[in-house]
């Protein structure tokens, strides 16, 4: 409780995770109640081809196919939450379980998954990204489980320092000496005690996924059953001087929404960290 405590004095005088909790909830927000919020359908192809900004009730306009602007940017952020949410997800999952057992375990083990690591982080990872999309295609799932497992090798980092950090502390030195097995103390005591470095990392990770998800639809290499925010600049580039809301406020919805994530990543790692927390309780 007391250690709860000092997490919500911290949150609370810490302006950047206000803003970005605060944001992240405007973003929820517009997922679950698009359907309300979005003025029409975003894949109905209407008659109003490339309107400018409040023409025939289209408040942000409209693209060469007729599709309403604004109603689109209201559907991408689901795109751009599922895509970010999932593929943190992978990524820290096989982050915290690779690099908690290469620490915990050490020895051939560690320097096997160390060498794994490096040569991941050798990669260009984009081009990797590209050359499997290439071929297993590009829908949304396999754009998402791409982005993870090419994206884990940070996370292992941070929980590999974490995990040979945490085997010296009396407390899994006490658990061993109970007779415990190396799997009970890995799961009971290692990876809930050094996973809070990881949720930090992994929320900043966020932001990196929507840009790349967008980078992909920019380059054609996206969903096209999919509403993305990366797709709009792509399909609005052609008419960037006649129609340039239809590029513009997509490119300026990525902005946002990254600096959200980015805001609530860089929050967590002060909240979580203990150094700021013992500070706090001074």
């Amino acid at each position: 409780m007391e250690k709860m405590k000092k997490i919500c004095k911290t949150i609370k005088g810490d302006r950047q995770l206000l803003a970005g909790m605060i944001g992240i909830v405007i973003l929820l927000a517009l997922v679950i109640l698009a359907p309300v919020v979005a003025s029409e359908n975003p894949h109905h192809y209407g008659k109003d081809i490339l309107n400018s900004l409040g023409q025939n009730g289209h408040l942000l306009g409209t693209n060469h196919m007729g599709q309403d602007i604004y109603s689109m940017i209201i559907y991408g952020v689901r795109t751009s939450l599922r895509v970010a949410v999932i593929s943190a997800l992978i990524s820290g999952v096989l982050g915290v379980l690779i690099g908690g057992v290469a620490g915990f375990f050490g020895g051939k083990v560690d320097t096997f998954v160390s060498e794994l690591i490096n040569v991941f982080m050798m990669l260009p990872s984009f081009f990797l990204i590209l050359l499997i999309i290439a071929l297993f295609g590009n829908s949304i799932t396999n754009v998402m489980v791409v982005i993870g497992i090419t994206t884990w090798p940070s996370n292992a980092k941070l929980m590999r320092a974490q995990a040979l950090s945490l085997r010296q502390r009396t407390f899994v030195k006490s658990a061993e000496a109970m007779g415990e097995t190396k799997l009970q103390i890995l799961f009971k005591y290692i990876l809930p005690n050094g996973i809070f470095p990881v949720i930090a990392n992994t929320t900043m990770g966020m932001s990196n996924a929507i840009l790349t998800e967008a980078g992909l639809s920019f380059l054609g290499l996206g969903d096209p059953s999919i509403i993305s925010w990366g797709q709009m600049i792509y399909t609005g580039k052609q008419y960037i001087t006649s129609a340039w809301w239809i590029s513009a406020f997509a490119g300026i919805a990525i902005v946002i929404t990254v600096l959200v994530f980015y805001l609530l990543g860089d929050g967590l790692n002060h909240v979580l960290n203990p150094k700021h927390l013992n500070r706090g309780a001074n």
